[in-house]
């Protein structure tokens, strides 16, 4: 093990019994989500999201259910890494009008809307999506997808703490196997058949400070018969004493608990990201295909930019066994995402 973090493996509140700070008993990573994020009180700090994304080849799709307090968002998102074209929907809502479980997926998702609906529910070993919307050309579309949760397949959890009022417990899941068809009009495209792809879930349930600049990467693919993953992050972990960052060697966690070093340009983010591990563990480069770049500006309070780039990651990684993996053509993402909210 090459953190000092502390490993929890029973279950545990977020916060305190009244939900107003954060529970010292919570302060700690695990395998599993154990967290219970019992918030209560304190309207406009509490975010609560659940993020899906799924990497499968020249294809990414994306489906979002959050809940920021003021509002709500639902959104599904497309792109073709090759063509450039993108498409989904997204539709803004009442907060009260969603509903996300504290505990994560142990209550189905849903969202309808007029102009679409969502739904997320968990089996034992599978997570299914079930989405349908019109592209802003009026083509009918929908997305249905399984993602796997093989047997023992460990995911990153762990509670960000800036202090008692403010932190976030985040889920990170990474390289589980993902199925299933996007259908764009008269389109059809198959995921998980030709290609393999790869199942992406950031779960974040917490309070955050109103600014705030973050970092998050990810990556999945094989390599000698090895499925790897990778989940890195930065910026918003720093001097808490704890991080978003971590290596999966067919499905087993192994947890970094340095900062990891991030190389790249935001002004120029088609470049190479490099990301390397203080410690030897993990060199990698991250080639970009395909910037999703955002911007919302709602007032000089609230607003967001993110570049989210797409591509294949080459590099380097060590496992907590000291098994040494050299790999090329991981699938994977790098962001940089600043918010006012």
């Amino acid at each position: 093990m090459t953190t000092h973090e502390r490993e929890l493996t029973e279950p545990v509140d977020l916060c305190t019994p009244d939900g107003l700070k954060l529970n010292p008993a919570a302060r700690g990573f695990s395998r599993r989500p154990l967290h219970r994020a019992n918030l209560f009180g304190r309207f406009g700090e509490n975010k609560k999201w659940d993020y899906w994304a799924v990497l499968a080849g020249d294809l990414v799709v994306s489906v979002t259910i959050a809940n920021l307090d003021h509002f709500g968002i639902v959104d599904v998102y497309w792109a073709d890494l090759v063509t450039k074209e993108t498409g989904g929907h997204s539709v803004l809502v009442a907060g009260d009008d969603l509903s996300l479980p504290d505990l994560p997926g142990t209550a189905p998702l849903e969202a309808v809307h007029p102009e679409m609906a969502v739904r997320i529910y968990d089996e034992s070993r599978a997570t299914r999506f079930s989405a349908s919307w019109n592209e802003p050309d009026g083509r009918a579309s929908r997305l249905d997808l399984t993602v796997q949760l093989p047997e023992g397949h460990e995911s990153l959890n762990v509670v960000i703490p800036w202090s008692d009022e403010l932190f976030n417990f985040t889920s990170k899941h990474q390289a589980r196997p993902a199925t299933g068809v996007l259908v764009v009009g008269e389109e059809r495209r198959v995921i998980g058949a030709s290609e393999a792809a790869w199942g992406v879930l950031d779960v974040g349930r917490g309070r955050w400070p109103s600014a705030i600049n973050w970092n998050w990467g990810g990556g999945a693919g094989v390599c000698d018969g090895h499925v790897l993953g990778l989940q890195v992050g930065a910026k918003w972990t720093e001097g808490t004493g704890f991080t978003e960052n971590g290596l999966f060697v067919d499905g087993h966690l192994s947890k970094l608990g340095s900062e990891l070093v991030w190389d790249y340009d935001w002004s120029e983010p088609m470049r190479p990201w490099r990301i390397t591990d203080p410690g030897g563990q993990l060199d990698a480069v991250l080639t970009p295909r395909f910037d999703k770049h955002s911007q919302v500006e709602v007032s000089p309070e609230l607003g967001s930019e993110v570049h989210q780039v797409f591509g294949t990651w080459a590099g380097r990684l060590v496992d907590d066994d000291g098994r040494s993996f050299q790999f090329t053509d991981l699938q994977g993402f790098a962001e940089e995402a600043r918010q006012r909210w």
